[in-house]
């Protein structure tokens, strides 16, 4: 439990009250020996630490910023999605929270047990139909008067921003998640007990001038499992372990071995007029800023890498490494 630090003032005015006699040292210290009770609700468990809804808050910050680029690309327009809140509440009070009639995708995510929930709020997700469907966006709460076009085309355009949920998960477990069911009246969908705790996370979604909310729904029994992953600890365990082994780095070293790159040799820079460039004749004479006495420069991919001097090779032309060039700190290491 924090201590309260008090300020000068309020220990001035402490010293002041006891020495007046208005206050009790002896009813201080028994007050501060009694128990502290603090209010429990059972119905509302937290079976999640802090600490473990902070790992909860990171893989959806990074699965926001995946979503957001996949929506922008399919639907051609600006989206911006963001983690609003992450928190742990009972399944029932999930579904009260939202509305009547919305729109719903069930997705099973082996190899972990049970479901989890997307909940796309109306407008959100008729403004995606709209500019999937050649709109400017516009949003028009229908979900009670769904077509079965309509309800195909929400289906694939969800089902396909699942590699994203996949991708954002894949630090801590490998999920194969698959779209089951599409509802539109949360009052049919009883996937765990009402009690049971669920994590809701909330992400904040604007798509053009449209805006609202995305929540997920996942309940514990889901991420039991890998509770134990969802800790700083493992977070720090796992990259630690990212460190590279001896042989990875002989075998990197290896195949950086037999990488091809362009070399080139300059012998030296002139500058002349476009003019002079177009009536040059065989017997011209181009005058170029190298001395023949100093060493010319390599270039490995268009870097200047070493200082050579010309020269023969079995009849071939060749050139000889005088010095390295430095040209930074890598070189310097």
């Amino acid at each position: 439990m924090a201590e309260e630090v008090l300020s000068q003032n309020e220990i001035d005015a402490l010293l002041s009250a006891l020495s007046s006699g208005e206050m009790d040292a002896n009813e201080l210290k028994q007050e501060d020996q009694s128990k502290k009770v603090r209010v429990y609700d059972f119905k509302r468990a937290l079976r999640f630490s802090k600490d473990q809804i902070r790992s909860i808050s990171r893989i959806h910050d990074n699965f926001a910023r995946l979503l957001s680029t996949y929506f922008s690309a399919q639907l051609r327009t600006y989206v911006h999605i963001s983690v609003a809140s992450v928190d742990q509440i009972p399944y029932e009070e999930f579904i009260r929270s939202i509305p009547t009639m919305t729109i719903l995708n069930i997705y099973s995510v082996q190899p972990l047990d049970g479901r989890i929930i997307f909940e796309f709020n109306p407008n959100i997700a008729y403004s995606m139909l709209d500019r999937l469907l050649g709109g400017k966006g516009s949003s028009i709460n229908k979900v009670e008067n769904l077509t079965e076009i309509e309800t195909t085309l929400m289906s694939q355009l969800f089902e396909k921003a699942l590699d994203n949920l996949q991708e954002a998960w894949g630090s801590v477990v490998e999920i194969d998640p698959i779209l089951e069911e599409f509802e539109v009246n949360p009052q049919f969908l009883q996937l765990v007990s009402p009690n049971e705790t669920v994590v809701v996370v909330s992400l904040d979604t604007t798509i053009g001038e449209s805006s609202g909310m995305i929540n997920i729904c996942i309940p514990h029994v889901v991420l039991e499992p890998i509770i134990p992953k969802l800790s700083v600890h493992y977070w720090m365990q796992n990259e630690s372990n990212k460190e590279r082994k001896p042989e990875e780095y002989n075998n990197l070293a290896r195949n950086l071995k037999t990488a091809e790159v362009d070399m080139s040799v300059i012998l030296g820079e002139s500058n002349i007029t476009l003019e002079e460039l177009l009536f040059l004749n065989s017997d011209d004479v181009i005058i170029l800023d190298q001395s023949i006495d100093k060493p010319l420069s390599l270039h490995v991919d268009r870097e200047p890498k070493f200082l050579v001097q010309p020269g023969k090779n079995k009849n071939k032309i060749a050139v000889q490494i005088i010095e390295e060039i430095k040209g930074g700190d890598l070189d310097d290491e």
